[in-house]
């Protein structure tokens, strides 16, 4: 059964007088605890596909279901409660705030949970032992590696426990050993049941998932399953 429905999704926009087709008919369907890689090169419009998932950026047309919601009916407010109850978003930058601590740069989207400070302090707490963290919960972030702090934006991501994983190429900036590691963390997290959607270039990265769809040009160009037990080397 179809957990995610994009149905013929498109988006223009204008640029220096030119119409930019960056999303064109987008069409297909992702099943709850499914992990799918979008891959396509720089400018295939991978990307902007990601932020409309995200429920950040409008469509010109088409519609996008999760859960049976017909995200872009519903208004602005809705929307953001949408966001928060069932996406989490890891992107390439890691976007940590240098002056907080790790813990609290994960408690961040839970600020506007009607739960006490201790609770959202515990939760967060267990989504850095998940990532394998628990134990630099106080340093600040420039106090821990690259690798670390890719570790700590997948806690924000994951600290309210969404149901959907949007990343947006979360490998681009690391190397290939802790990219292996990130990606194993990815794998463990669809373990568990989490449904994740993963935007790439590096073909090496989607060894690790079930599913790929290839974008070029803004469209669609292949889908095809993916042996996980065979994994590609991140190059």
């Amino acid at each position: 059964m179809s957990y995610i429905q994009v149905n013929h999704l498109t988006k223009h926009y204008g640029s220096n007088g030119t119409l930019v087709k960056a999303v064109r008919d987008m069409d297909f369907e992702i099943a709850k605890g499914e992990f799918v890689v979008i891959m396509g090169q720089s400018g295939s419009g991978k990307s902007t596909l990601l932020s409309m998932m995200g429920a950040l950026n409008t469509p010109t047309s088409g519609s996008y279901t999760v859960d049976g919601l017909d995200v872009y009916s519903l208004g602005s407010d809705q929307r953001a409660d949408f966001r928060r109850e069932y996406l989490g978003f890891i992107f390439q930058s890691f976007y940590l705030i240098p002056y907080l601590t790790v813990l609290e740069n994960t408690m961040l989207p839970l600020t506007t949970l009607k739960v006490k400070g201790q609770k959202k302090r515990d939760m967060a707490a267990h989504a850095l032992n998940r990532v394998g963290l628990g134990d630099k919960v106080h340093r600040l972030p420039s106090e821990i590696s690259g690798g670390e702090q890719e570790r700590v934006a997948i806690a924000r991501a994951i600290a309210n426990e969404p149901p959907v994983l949007l990343a947006d190429e979360p490998t681009g900036n690391l190397d290939t050993k802790t990219s292996e590691g990130i990606m194993d963390m990815f794998q463990r997290l669809n373990s568990d049941g989490t449904t994740i959607v993963m935007v790439t270039h590096n073909s090496g990265c989607a060894g690790y998932a079930g599913r790929l769809l290839q974008v070029a040009d803004g469209r669609l160009t292949e889908r095809r399953p993916l042996l996980r037990e065979v994994k590609s080397k991140i190059a």
